[in-house]
């Protein structure tokens, strides 16, 4: 067994390792999510457990605070937009963050086996996934291969965005965000479970390609919400 790992790279009593069933753990791991990415903005970067001594502590078991369901875009890497190192995130990526079985299981792994006490679906500005969607329906043309995968997980959002009213692509992005949160909790029953136990939350951020910084956009529970008022 390895030593535990710390939220802040630093054994303490006020940092102690955040699992599903340490009291209060979804809003303390949004927390510190928040204060990472407000140091990436702000440029004050900690790079926190990226050193040689603790490569060594977690090599034997991980202990990931948070799940990253996020876009595969190269500009969106979680670890250091949130500031965060070895350890600390489980991050699956897809184009969109679409979601299939194989991201529901990654999840529910980290959310049941590894204690994880929060998910985020971490979606951006300008999403070129959104974009292929959107081109996709206006010409009736469905892209090729594998991409039309991507496409047509997306299309579901157009459709809400278009009974909200919303025709701007970073309003349809929200919106595919929350779309994907709902879609997570009623496709796994695990991860539902989990939130309603509050073990675990879900919530949606956005990422501001240009500015570095996170925006929230949706909360399950929805008293998570508050959390993220200081996020947008």
């Amino acid at each position: 067994m390895g030593r535990p790992r710390f939220i802040g790279g630093q054994p303490g009593p006020e940092r102690e390792l955040l699992t599903a069933d340490v009291p209060g753990a979804p809003a303390r791991a949004l927390a510190e999510l928040i204060a990472g990415n407000r140091r990436f903005v702000t440029d004050a970067l900690r790079h926190p457990n990226q050193n040689a001594s603790h490569r060594s502590a977690v090599a034997a078991e991980q202990h990931p605070f948070a799940v990253i369901v996020g876009c595969s875009d190269s500009r969106l890497a979680a670890e250091i937009i949130f500031d965060r190192g070895l350890g600390d995130l489980f991050v699956v990526r897809t184009a969109g963050h679409t979601v299939g079985p194989e991201v529901l299981g990654s999840v529910e792994y980290a959310v049941t086996v590894l204690r994880t006490p929060l998910v985020v679906v971490l979606g951006h500005d300008s999403c070129g996934a959104v974009q292929a969607a959107r081109a996709s329906v206006a010409t009736g043309t469905p892209p090729s291969g594998h991409l039309r995968a991507v496409v047509d997980a997306v299309v579901p959002s157009l459709r809400w965005a278009r009974v909200a009213g919303v025709d701007d692509l970073d309003g349809i992005v929200d919106i595919h965000i929350a779309q994907t949160v709902e879609a997570m909790l009623k496709s796994s029953e695990a991860l539902a479970a989990e939130v309603a136990a509050g073990g675990c939350a879900v919530v949606g951020m956005s990422y501001r390609l240009a500015a570095g910084e996170v925006r929230a956009v949706t909360a399950r529970p929805a008293e998570l919400a508050g959390a993220l008022v200081s996020a947008a």
